[in-house]
């Protein structure tokens, strides 16, 4: 519903700044632009989701290897001990820790088609130990929070599209997701912990975000000791072995639990082109709304305006262009990827907006969507601190997506 008012807007506002230029300053050639927008933005579109085939193709082929292979459940293992100490209103073998666990790993691992199913089954499941059907619980706010906040270990599909679009190196912006998602989690896990209470100075909790917290912090101070060009060749190495790494993983761990590892490429690949071409439409509807917006001077005045409110207060505005991902990112999934799309043809893939759109893209997920899609599931109407978690999570994720941007890409 929120991305059907936008996309209006994109188009009603487009209008009415290409009727004042018209009007007041003689423009004769915005209703052209306009038209012309509408067709090169169509034509953009389909070419990028026909261009994805390939890569979406490999990448979901080698997921599905990694999903047969046992590594969701190995990765649910493993937040099992962590799970069971933030959610303590939740009795201990409730049958909601298995579908949760399971939805969580399956995020990390980019794997959106197991991970949705499973995140509404651990909603409905949440439901029955929830007293109030109508409002939702602590450990409903929870379990969201930690989706909206998008904890992700492969960012799958912004490597596809930045392969798409040319990036020189496509998993550069690998490990800035990493570090930007897991600020962004941490974040929403402490503003849902406050709100309801939780003693996060668990052993346990303590162990998991102390390590992890540690690990993150010698990674970021390791990096900022080198130079622009040294962390460009350690943060590409890194990301090259950690992304093979994890597909030698995925097949050995398949080969061993005796699965056809060539058949379930295949199952998995053909999830990959169906996929590339079911998007051609969605990708088309918002690249055309964005390039008609762009092409009235909307955008322009938007940035502008944006840009002089940064620098009025000393700040750079090197990553302004990238700021409308950021802006749409809480509000919808798909607009806020034809904003990064947007960015990457406007400035090119391996610009620092471009780069910087990319890792905004991949620091956190939608709120509203999420909210709208899991709580409509189970009749929820009352969401409580629900969306102020929420979007507290997707706020340090944006913020810590732009430092950590300057940080490798500046």
């Amino acid at each position: 519903m929120v991305l059907n008012y936008i996309w209006i807007a994109f188009f009603l506002i487009a209008f009415v700044v290409a009727l004042i230029k018209l009007v007041f300053f003689q423009d004769l050639e915005v209703f052209s632009n306009l038209m012309n927008a509408t067709f090169d933005y169509a034509k953009t579109g389909f070419e990028i989701s026909l261009g994805l085939t390939g890569v979406l193709t490999l990448w979901l082929g080698l997921m599905k290897i990694g999903e047969k292979g046992g590594m969701v459940q190995a990765m649910s293992k493993a937040i099992g001990p962590f799970f069971r100490r933030i959610f303590p209103t939740l009795p201990k073998d409730h049958p909601a820790y298995g579908s949760m666990m399971m939805n969580i790993a399956a995020n990390m691992l980019g794997l959106d088609n197991a991970a949705t199913p499973m995140g509404l089954k651990a909603m409905k499941e949440l439901q029955t130990a929830n007293d109030k059907k109508d409002t939702a619980s602590n450990a409903q706010i929870m379990f969201l929070v930690l989706n909206t906040s998008g904890l992700t270990i492969i960012p799958v599909s912004i490597m596809v599209y930045r392969a798409e679009l040319g990036a020189s190196n496509p998993a550069d912006i690998f490990l800035p997701i990493m570090l930007a998602t897991f600020f962004s989690t941490v974040v929403g896990l402490i503003a849902v912990a406050v709100a309801q209470k939780i003693n996060l100075f668990n052993r346990v909790v303590m162990g998991y975000l102390g390590g992890l917290s540690l690990f993150i912090g010698a990674v970021i101070y390791g990096l900022s000791l080198l130079d622009r060009e040294q962390i460009r060749i350690v943060s590409l190495l890194t990301a090259n072995i950690i992304l093979f790494s994890i597909i030698v993983t995925f097949i050995v761990m398949a080969a061993i639990r005796k699965v056809n590892v060539y058949e379930s490429f295949i199952e998995g690949a053909k999830d990959g082109f169906f996929i590339a071409i079911k998007i051609i439409p969605y990708l088309i509807a918002i690249l055309v709304g964005i390039g008609v917006f762009r092409a009235a001077g909307a955008m322009e005045v938007l940035i502008d305006g944006i840009a002089w409110t940064i620098s009025a207060v000393g700040l750079n505005t090197d990553f302004v262009g990238a700021l409308p991902t950021a802006l749409m990112k809480p509000l919808s999934g798909s607009g806020a990827r034809g904003m990064m799309v947007d960015a990457m043809n406007l400035h090119g893939a391996d610009s620092f907006v471009g780069r910087i759109a990319s890792t905004v893209q991949g620091a956190t997920d939608t709120t509203f969507y999420i909210i709208a899609v899991y709580f409509g599931s189970v009749g929820i109407r009352k969401t409580r601190h629900a969306v102020a978690c929420g979007l507290i999570a997707d706020f340090a994720g944006i913020v810590a997506a732009i430092l950590l941007g300057y940080l490798f890409f500046g």
